[in-house]
């Protein structure tokens, strides 16, 4: 892995690093690419293959990461999710500062490889208010938005650990962290 050094975005769905991720990517096109993550859960409604995710059904997905493709991968209610070696390399092929979307399992497992990324934390105010966000979104089951609140838990709970992260931003206000995330960026 070749390149400038990669960056990891890591929280729990609805801490906001999408929204962060797509400001920078906006304002900075051409210093940053983002690796695009493999799935097995279907599009969300908007969602493009090959931008937002590349789609894969299990079977191939499996195929990929018992071949050794995939730096890490994890599987979320029921859907596998994972960052192929390809897709890094297509950013830094780019010349761009790669930056991963990851949730903890992912941090963790990146840890272990020769990566060497800048790890952020994006975390929400609270639990109510991250409930909130995932609740007025209006694209979950009620189960399915237990299941996202349980593993946020579990996600702030297991970002607390020394060391794994470099910077902890919390999302209570977009602009603030926004511009926490570009300072230590743009150094």
């Amino acid at each position: 892995m070749q390149g400038p050094r990669p960056v990891v975005l890591s929280g729990p769905s609805g801490a906001g690093k999408s929204t962060l991720l797509k400001k920078l990517l906006k304002d900075y096109e051409n210093i940053f690419g983002f690796s695009v993550s493999h799935t097995t859960r279907q599009p969300r409604p908007g969602e493009v293959n090959g931008k937002d995710y590349h789609f894969v059904t299990r079977e191939e997905m499996q195929k990929e990461i018992d071949a050794g493709e995939f730096i890490e991968h994890a599987e979320f209610s029921g859907n596998m999710y994972g960052t192929s070696k390809g897709a890094v390399q297509a950013v830094q092929a780019q010349n761009q500062i790669c930056v991963l979307d990851i949730d903890i399992q992912g941090v963790k497992n990146i840890k272990k490889t020769e990566l060497n990324p800048i790890y952020i934390s994006v975390q929400p105010p609270s639990i109510e208010i991250l409930e909130k966000r995932l609740r007025d979104r209006k694209t979950e089951t009620e189960e399915s938005l237990q299941k996202r609140l349980t593993a946020a838990r579990v996600d702030l709970e297991l970002s607390k650990e020394p060391g794994l992260f470099d910077l902890v931003i919390i999302n209570d206000d977009l602009e603030k962290a926004y511009s926490e995330l570009k300072e230590v960026l743009l150094e």
